[in-house]
């Protein structure tokens, strides 16, 4: 393995500072983009270029005797070629430039330090664009096929301004604003960037964890009844909502969609945890108590309100799937949906069997328990007593 010096150079579009400049004049090799290798001052060049970045990159510096310099895009450590490097068991110097993240976020004039940062290509594409869904501020570096018309175009229902970055670092670099609806009507060059926004003059509060509250929550999860605006009797009990979401595994880069929302809890608790949510409900009575709800505690819900099973072919793919109402019709036509696990909230025997039929012809593997809670109540006088709750069945179907 060589033991001659690689230095690794992020570029911004500004002038080299002096150890990168040295390192370029010194090189033998020098391998680089060519938006990145056409910058360069070319009185410091010596050695020819090679755009060997993303293929034999690691084979081509053990390979090389002698010294040798890799450009790179703003800093090459944040999500960049520097791991790579590493994980070649090469230990590069790095002369890092601002990211295109931290320059983008300026450009805008908008703190950054609430923001999720994804790297994102065609196989990740669903999840990055989950978050985005989830998460007032994401900064998403771009891919093939993860670009800002397929981020754009996967966003409609949620309320969302792009902020797209192309030919980041070099002569033709530029910045748009768009709606995410529009991105797709667009032909981008070279798009490095997206910062899709819900909203770029609204900024989060200070928060004492880079990218947001970690995951889980404060205050736990399964909120107790107490913390929903609900019509008394129809709201799942705190604890047959924790088993519900450890069953649906709410998590970011999800999708849940919760058919039969009522108040939202469950999709309240859902997104609470990091998770893409999407209530229907058709009763606009309780959409109001949801719209409520996910305001108090300060998540984004998209809400649809119509009637399952017809609205269910009109939405994106989800990941999991609580069903609170609507009956076998319904759960028959989730499992159309290709959901890993499908979650059924039933108060009673009448539809077990056709619910759990219905899970089985869909291809799922079905099991379920019956919650009976016992609550402790203290009276102000005398002694403590448990007083049960309604029984509730939950039906899972994974697969």
């Amino acid at each position: 393995m060589t033991a001659e010096p690689i230095t690794v150079i992020g570029l911004d579009g500004g002038p080299l500072s002096a150890v990168a400049a040295d390192a370029v004049r010194a090189a033998t090799l020098l391998i680089g983009a060519e938006q990145h290798v056409s910058v360069l001052p070319q009185d410091l060049v010596t050695a020819p270029p090679s755009n060997r970045v993303r293929v034999g990159l690691v084979e081509d510096l053990v390979a090389h005797e002698g010294p040798a310099v890799v450009l790179a895009t703003g800093d090459p450590g944040f999500f960049g070629v520097v791991r790579a490097l590493r994980a070649g068991g090469l230990t590069p110097m790095v002369v890092p430039a601002p990211s295109m993240v931290q320059r983008a976020f300026g450009a805008i004039g908008r703190p950054w330090d609430d923001a999720a940062v994804l790297s994102a290509d065609a196989q990740n594409l669903r999840a990055v664009v989950n978050v985005c869904r989830a998460r007032s501020a994401v900064a998403v570096l771009t891919g093939p096929g993860a670009g800002p018309s397929e981020i754009g175009a996967a966003l409609h229902g949620w309320p969302r301004m792009l902020v797209v970055v192309e030919d980041a670092g070099g002569p033709a670099e530029r910045l748009s604003t768009v709606d995410a609806e529009r991105a797709g009507w667009r032909d981008w060059r070279n798009p490095d960037l997206v910062l899709c926004l819900r909203d770029p003059d609204v900024v989060a509060a200070s928060c004492w964890y880079a990218g947001g509250e970690p995951i889980p929550p404060p205050g736990g999860w399964a909120l107790p009844e107490s913390a929903f605006h609900h019509r008394l009797g129809v709201l799942p009990s705190m604890e047959v909502r924790a088993v519900a979401l450890a069953r649906l595994a709410p998590r970011p880069g999800t999708l849940i969609w919760d058919i039969g929302a009522g108040a939202g809890s469950i999709a309240v608790d859902c997104a609470r945890l990091g998770a893409a949510v999407l209530a229907v409900e058709r009763d606009p009575g309780q959409c109001v108590r949801l719209i409520a709800n996910a305001a108090a505690h300060a998540v984004e819900i998209c809400i649809v309100e119509d009637s399952a099973p017809g609205v269910l072919g009109m939405l994106p793919p989800p990941d999991a799937i609580f069903v609170g109402g609507g009956g076998p019709e319904v759960v028959a036509a989730c499992t159309d949906a290709g959901a890993s696990r499908i979650v059924v909230s039933l108060t009673g025997l009448d539809h077990f069997a056709a619910c759990r039929d219905a899970l089985v012809g869909g291809g799922y593997t079905v099991d379920g328990s019956q919650f009976t809670v016992s609550r402790l109540v203290q009276p102000d006088k005398g002694a403590s007593q448990l007083v049960g709750t309604d029984p509730v069945l939950l039906l899972v179907g994974t697969r």
